[in-house]
């Protein structure tokens, strides 16, 4: 029987952080009592999250690996084939990747932001997509929708949701809302989320949300739209402008993680995303304690700064007092 344990070297701030998240998971090593034990679910789920950041294909990716540290840092015994982490990846459910993404999300926000965006689920040649559309016989292009629900302050995920079709943002941001705690959260939207009943969903949960109402209204012989909720929403904050935040989080993981969606089925194209949400609050957390350890040292380097100017006053004022006592002497 071949015994593995994790060996806490910390050779990287990645390998500390799946580290930490796969103990505080509570996670057993292995699933099965008896069988094969060569790989853990610590190497399963690094593996899968390393798979996700390369944004390379499974043969690829099983040939760079070859050549990188990681083998030596995750303990691993051998290479695993290409399809061994295609079953890896069928492996864990969504069920188990949100156990694991709730346990790197923010705690206790205070100002959040949601947004929609469209990911491309079909990886084709943008010239031919352009001959073909000329031609008149474009192809079908698979559509992924994505909403987020993030905290302001960190740029973090709190929620996701992703949909292979078309839906409007309002319906999505209900399953959201229903899903999280809002107690005390202030949530910044745009126009696509203007909705009386959504306004009312985040009061009953204990949050309040501001979104500019849509200006249909004003072609009506109304003077203010409909709903309480929505007439208080004319005067906003002015820390509405926070909202633009959560588009800099959409653009970091379309240019920095996902280029397109390369499952097929839905439920696979779920999976895969929720792999990348995962990544992205790993990546957060190293961007964040990095961001504090530089912020410390800027302080000491000021305080140092402002110490070093108190001494230089001594000298002058030491020689002023030699300057009078010298005048004083000559008058007598």
């Amino acid at each position: 029987m071949i015994v593995q344990k994790i060996l806490p070297k910390h050779c990287n701030e990645l390998e500390k952080e799946l580290l930490n998240l796969f103990h505080s998971s509570g996670m057993p090593m292995h699933f099965n009592k008896t069988g094969n034990k060569e790989f853990t679910n610590y190497q399963r789920i690094s593996l899968i999250i390393l798979l996700r950041r390369s944004k390379k294909s499974l043969r690829d990716f099983i040939d760079e690996l070859k050549e990188s540290r990681w083998t030596s840092w995750l303990g691993l015994i051998r290479i695993p084939g290409k399809s061994t982490l295609h079953d890896w990846i069928e492996l864990f459910k969504m069920k188990t990747i949100r156990e694991l993404f709730s346990l790197i999300k923010p705690k206790k926000p205070e100002l959040t932001a949601i947004d929609g965006t469209g990911l491309d689920s079909w990886q084709r040649s943008r010239h031919y997509e352009k001959r073909a559309n000329e031609i008149g016989s474009l192809p079908y292009m698979p559509y992924a929708k994505l909403d987020i629900f993030i905290d302001v302050k960190n740029k973090m995920l709190i929620d996701f949701d992703l949909k292979t079709s078309r839906e409007h943002d309002a319906k999505v941001a209900k399953r959201i809302f229903r899903k999280n705690n809002l107690m005390g959260i202030k949530i910044l939207a745009d126009k696509g989320y203007d909705s009386e009943p959504l306004h009312k969903l985040a009061r009953e949960r204990g949050g309040i949300m501001y979104a500019p109402p849509r200006k249909k209204w004003k072609t009506s012989l109304r003077k203010y739209p409909r709903g309480a909720n929505r007439r208080r929403c004319l005067n906003l904050p002015e820390f509405i402008g926070q909202r633009s935040i959560v588009e800099s989080v959409n653009f970091s993981l379309k240019k920095k993680q996902i280029t397109a969606l390369s499952c097929k089925k839905e439920y696979m194209k779920k999976r895969e995303f929720a792999w990348h949400a995962v990544l992205y609050n790993i990546r957060m957390i190293i961007n964040n304690k990095k961001n504090n350890s530089v912020g410390k040292a800027t302080e000491l380097k000021i305080n140092f700064f402002l110490l070093k100017i108190e001494i230089y006053v001594f000298p002058d004022s030491a020689e002023e007092w030699k300057r009078l006592s010298s005048s004083s002497s000559n008058l007598f």
